[in-house]
């Protein structure tokens, strides 16, 4: 064998390694499941652990307001939700019985509770009022406190009361008080003065001393079924305030969404989470809308044998980057219509990044605490964003300048 022909052998089998090895390392890069890179981090307060109550509302609005403080340049700030909870929970259960039940009382909430709640109430620090204290853990269990408490609402909103006794003293409902003392038992008394950093203060002086104004907070959303530009009363049952939302067509809501992270300002973020997108990826730290239709080949011969089933592409989404879907004005409407996007979490958004494909994501601090691949954070489609979005709270200059101007907001 020659000099020549041997070393032709071994260049060849070299070069057969190399495809060999490249080969290797492309079905590795297939397998490597989602990467992000991130394009704008705000920054956030810890992430805290809502535990067994449906309190996301106040964890998420109390996480921006203390993410807000942090972009105003503020020190960290960590507010007790317990405070907000309970007082909240007592207007609800006057909500309720006020209208003879047709007003739920149930534990959820909305931003717009935070808001008028830390207008109303103050706020008052972690260390005044933590979760689980009154029954020795440092974690909510809320089942206990709702079966009393709600058994109280409704045996006062639809029992048959020609008038309902009042405290003598007090000139409360006598029903009230007990609600009042359920709190007291299970979440721990209001503080109606504490001292934070050698300074006295009541909830009131302490939410004033924050430089904080709650008429700065707006909520926005998309829907069509009211008019453009102009506010009205988003029909959940857990808007029992009945704050109101500015309505902006679907694409102005997502470039606010945009705006805002971009100028460095953070999003309560309410949304619908009980897509498959949501509830099978959500431990793996990112939550998506894969497009499930390869609109190009359906009912072709070509599709028929080589096409990819709507289960067998929402299954690959599982495991890496697919094509997203995104949504119209009207399929986003016809959804809220027919019950599929429901109020279901509240969250706060505070940054953006994309996947090694290039589609886009937000950066979204949860209230599960240390959950998932990224220890309670996770990265939402734009897509998934855009469909099951239900209302955001931002700070009022978060909205593009042209889109304040149809707004009529200063």
């Amino acid at each position: 064998m020659s000099k020549g022909f041997i070393l032709a052998a071994i260049a060849a089998l070299t070069l057969s390694f190399n495809v060999m090895a490249q080969d290797s390392k492309e079905v590795k890069n297939e397998d490597e499941g989602y990467k992000f890179t991130i394009s704008k981090e705000l920054p956030v307060t810890s992430v805290k652990d809502q535990n067994r109550a449906g309190t996301c509302w106040c964890y998420s609005g109390l996480g921006f307001i203390e993410a807000e403080l942090l972009r105003m340049g503020k020190p960290e700030y960590d507010f007790s939700e317990m405070y907000i909870v309970s007082n909240t929970y007592l207007d609800r259960a006057k909500a309720a019985v006020r209208t003879h039940g047709d007003v739920s009382f149930s534990q959820g909430g909305s931003f717009y509770d935070v808001i008028y709640g830390m207008k109303t109430f103050g706020l008052v620090p972690e260390s005044e009022m933590r979760p689980g204290a009154a029954y020795g853990d440092t974690l909510s269990d809320h089942t206990e406190l709702s079966a009393v408490s709600d058994a109280i609402v409704k045996a006062i909103a639809k029992g048959e009361h020609k008038s309902l006794q009042t405290d003598k003293k007090t000139g409360q409902p006598l029903w009230l008080e007990s609600i009042k003392a359920v709190h007291d038992i299970y979440l721990g008394s209001c503080p109606e003065e504490f001292t934070y950093n050698g300074k006295k203060y009541t909830p009131k002086s302490f939410y004033e001393s924050l430089g904080l104004n709650a008429d700065d907070y707006v909520s926005i959303t998309s829907y069509t079924h009211h008019p453009f530009y102009q506010q009205f009363v988003l029909e959940i049952q857990d808007n029992w305030r009945w704050g109101l939302s500015y309505n902006v067509p679907l694409d102005e809501m997502m470039r606010i969404f945009d705006y805002a992270i971009e100028n460095g300002y953070p999003i309560a973020w309410g949304a619908d989470v009980s897509e498959d997108g949501f509830r099978k990826n959500i431990r793996k730290g990112f939550c998506v809308l894969p497009d499930l239709e390869a609109k190009e080949t359906i009912g072709s011969d070509m599709a028929h044998w080589t096409g990819m089933s709507a289960s067998d592409r929402a299954k690959e989404s599982q495991s890496k980057p697919t094509p997203q879907r995104w949504v119209t004005q009207e399929e986003r409407q016809a959804a809220f219509d027919n019950w599929e996007t429901t109020d279901d979490h509240g969250m706060l958004i505070y940054g953006t990044a994309k996947d090694q494909i290039g589609n886009e994501y937000y950066m979204v601090k949860n209230s599960w605490g240390d959950y998932g691949e990224y220890h309670g954070m996770f990265y939402v489609s734009k897509a998934f964003a855009q469909y099951k979005t239900m209302n955001i709270l931002v700070h009022k200059d978060a909205i593009p300048k042209d889109i304040k101007k149809k707004l009529g907001i200063k």
